[in-house]
């Protein structure tokens, strides 16, 4: 059950990331691994700022976060 939530929070977390950054999402899947990845960056950040969350709220504002620097990242190296 926590993989079905974790993938689940990933996909909002990146459909959110893609409304902030770009206008519109990616698509299911993109959503979810931008989500994914998106994660494990803000979990990073929020590590080094001496941030934590709680809940599934908290993780998804984590992975979101992680999700808006990883496309922010992107955008910049693309340029």
């Amino acid at each position: 059950m926590n993989l079905i939530l974790f993938l689940i929070i990933g996909g909002v977390a990146g459909w959110l990331a893609g409304l902030i950054m770009k206008g519109r999402g990616f698509g299911v899947l993109a959503n979810v691994g931008i989500g994914i990845v998106g994660s494990v960056i803000g979990g990073f950040v929020f590590r080094l700022l001496g941030l934590a969350s709680q809940g599934a709220v908290g993780e998804l504002v984590t992975a979101t976060v992680g999700a808006i620097l990883l496309l922010a990242i992107v955008g910049a190296i693309k340029k």
